[in-house]
């Protein structure tokens, strides 16, 4: 009993009360690790994908890593399940411009929370609101690209944004369990003991370079420790600037020190390009006649190197003119003979070479095609009449300066005017390299360092004949055996006439005056 026992009775229900014992009180969800995969990315090898397939269920993998482990487990690396490589389904991406995925029909970008299906049919990707819009209210289920007829259930959900759960990482059966398929290549690295200390901390390397300097002979210090070589300069390929090894090393603790400026290295090709002074000229043999060309080998030395030595190794031999516009222009260069095949001589495809005097006029311009800004592989093509407006997009690296007859017989093949192929084949049958002013200059470049290192030589030589020769100088002369071999015994003797004409040595000599021992005028201080 008390006065006070009912003052906390209340005739409503507090905030306190409602949140944690009455109806407002939430159960506590256990939050699960969730780690976003994007959806460019192959959900076995987490990194972006190339070739994309995709199963009935909508995960995207990498065809180059999903065959491996097929081969291998034979099981579905999401859900652990039993997956056969038949059942994938190829998806056909298409990209804009800057290279990002997009839907096109509608020409939105896709982005980690795009909602985004595929056609199993064609696997044609599209954006849902394309085919919702088009294909699902319209209930006219053809490919929006193709035209191909499918179903409903043919609908495939890549991405849904309310729905996340397949791209979580961490419920991925193959993540949960570590499986990996390593290839032929990884498996012969890792066997190096270097392959295990790449992922070292700055400190660990550091301790490893002290270590390697007082063990020089233990293998596995030296393989983890190797420096990169530095490239050798000369006369021709030396820069007017250092390699800033002295400023770098100054500044930071993670280099070796270095004391001593050294020219960095050019460039092989800027080197090679500078003696290049001459045009080239190559003869394409077709079975509409000769075309003899002119390459700008001296304006555009890399596009002129690329389409020499492509003729040289044959590469051109027995392709077609895959595309042909009257009153435009004939293209080829490709040994599939479709328009995306080819590859220019080293193997990747090197930057445009524009030039302000080089320019897409008149008929016979012999230029470099393309997919984009310095994308220039080996496709070639011959222009029938002015295009100007393709200057600064297409390389220019020659013309036609015989053969026109010939030209003109290609012109007047018809093309198929959906896919501007010409109906009958415009072989290339093989090339002719007349002169190739690359050789001469690497052949001056080679007489140019050849003389150099003779002329280093000689003086080498003479340096040593001088720096013996100065050696021998400086030496002392002996002039007998025993105590006394360097004084020369002609110099010590005096002749007798000498001797008595010479003043006495028995007369006193000459008495120094005493100075003077008072403080003086300081003047001489």
């Amino acid at each position: 009993m008390g006065k006070r026992q009912h003052q906390k009775d209340k005739m409503y229900i507090t905030c306190t009360e409602y949140t944690n014992f009455y109806g407002g009180k939430r159960a506590e969800i256990p939050q699960s690790n969730f780690k976003r995969l994007p959806f460019d990315h192959c959900s076995l090898s987490l990194q972006p994908f190339e070739y994309p397939v995709c199963t009935e269920e909508g995960v995207i993998f990498d065809l180059l890593s999903i065959v491996p482990w097929i081969k291998k487990y034979g099981t579905n690396p999401i859900s652990g399940q039993k997956l056969e490589a038949k059942s994938l389904i190829k998806l056909n991406f298409a990209k804009n411009n800057d290279g990002k995925y997009h839907c096109p029909v509608l020409y939105n970008v896709f982005t980690n929370n795009s909602h985004i299906v595929a056609n199993k049919v064609t696997g044609n990707v599209f954006s849902y609101e394309a085919v919702d819009q088009l294909n699902i209210k319209t209930k006219t289920y053809k490919d929006l690209l193709t035209d191909e007829p499918f179903t409903r259930k043919d609908i495939i959900m890549l991405q849904d944004p309310t729905n996340l759960d397949k791209f979580n990482v961490s419920n991925f059966f193959h993540v949960k369990n570590d499986l990996k398929v390593t290839d032929p290549d990884e498996e012969k690295a890792m066997q190096d003991p270097a392959y295990h200390l790449r992922s070292t901390n700055l400190e660990t390397r550091e301790t490893l370079a002290e270590l390697y300097k007082d063990y020089k002979g233990d293998q596995l210090l030296a393989s983890t420790m190797k420096e990169p070589e530095a490239k050798k300069t000369d006369k021709l390929n030396a820069a007017h600037y250092s390699t800033g090894r002295v400023a770098a090393s100054f500044t930071s603790t993670a280099m070796t020190p270095a004391t001593a400026h050294e020219a960095d290295a050019i460039a092989d090709d800027t080197v090679r390009y500078q003696y290049v002074k001459k045009k080239g000229y190559v003869r394409l043999h077709t079975n509409k006649g000769d075309l003899n060309l002119e390459l700008y080998c001296d304006k555009v030395p890399k596009a002129g190197e690329n389409f020499i030595c492509l003729c040289k190794k044959g590469f051109y031999d027995g392709t077609i003119f895959h595309r042909s516009i009257k009153n435009f222009m004939i293209q080829g260069g490709d040994p599939t003979g479709t328009g995306t095949g080819g590859e220019s001589f080293w193997g990747k495809p090197f930057k445009d070479e524009f030039r302000p005097n080089l320019s897409h006029t008149g008929r016979g311009v012999l230029s470099m095609a393309n997919s984009g800004p310095n994308t220039n592989k080996s496709q070639f093509f011959i222009t029938f009449r002015s295009c100007t407006y393709l200057d600064r997009k297409h390389t220019v690296f020659g013309r036609v300066v015989g053969g026109f007859e010939t030209l003109t017989a290609m012109e007047n093949v018809e093309s198929d005017p959906k896919t501007d192929k010409p109906k009958s084949d415009i072989k290339l049958l093989s090339t002719t390299v007349f002169v190739d002013p690359y050789e001469e200059a690497d052949a001056q470049i080679a007489e140019e360092r050849e003389k150099e290192l003779q002329k280093q030589e000689d003086e080498r030589q003479q340096a040593s004949i001088t720096l013996k020769k100065a050696k021998d100088e400086q030496a002392p002369k002996t002039f007998k055996e025993g105590v006394g071999k360097y004084i020369n015994p002609t110099a010590t003797k005096r002749s007798a006439a000498e001797d008595e004409s010479g003043p006495s040595t028995s007369t006193t000599a000459v008495k120094k005056s005493k100075g003077k021992t008072g403080f003086g005028d300081f003047s001489s201080w």
